[in-house]
């Protein structure tokens, strides 16, 4: 039984190489694709758009520091503050080297932050990793989505 990764990203650049980064690892799992903060906060607390979503909670959300309507760092906080969310773990995808940014995802829980590689081969080999870790050998948190691995 496969999880479900969630992708929240709005740079059509940055999304289209992660994209193919996980396809180039050979995960089967879906990816589920969110463009903006607002609507990742939809999804995960199904509704909206989103309340006839299959139930449960992604084996991970890869997110943007930077996003359109709600920033990443609060889609963060407001995983970590749902008693039905916050064991969901969370890897901060970004281009931001800044130590503030940094600094905040930690002390708001996040999993891992990971500056994107601007080198091709680099940022693919990075989203490889993270996506086999994550939706492979990480054992996910009890109310996570589990679906069928696709033959």
């Amino acid at each position: 039984m496969l999880k479900p990764i969630l992708l929240v990203e709005d740079n059509p650049n940055d999304l289209e190489l992660t994209l193919v980064a996980l396809e180039k690892s050979k995960l089967a799992n879906d990816v589920i694709v969110i463009r903006d903060g607002g609507e990742a906060l939809q999804y995960l607390n199904g509704t909206d758009d989103y309340k006839d979503r299959p139930a449960g909670n992604p084996a991970v959300i890869l997110l943007d520091l930077k996003l359109p309507k709600v920033d990443g760092l609060e889609v963060l906080r407001h995983v970590r503050e749902s008693p039905v969310l916050k064991s969901i773990p969370v890897v901060m995808l970004t281009s931001s080297k800044e130590e503030q940014d940094l600094v905040r995802s930690y002390e708001l829980g996040v999993n891992a932050y990971v500056v994107k590689p601007v080198d091709f081969q680099e940022f693919i080999k990075a989203i490889s990793d993270l996506g086999i870790f994550w939706a492979v050998l990480n054992e996910p948190p009890p109310g996570s989505v589990r679906t069928h691995r696709r033959a």
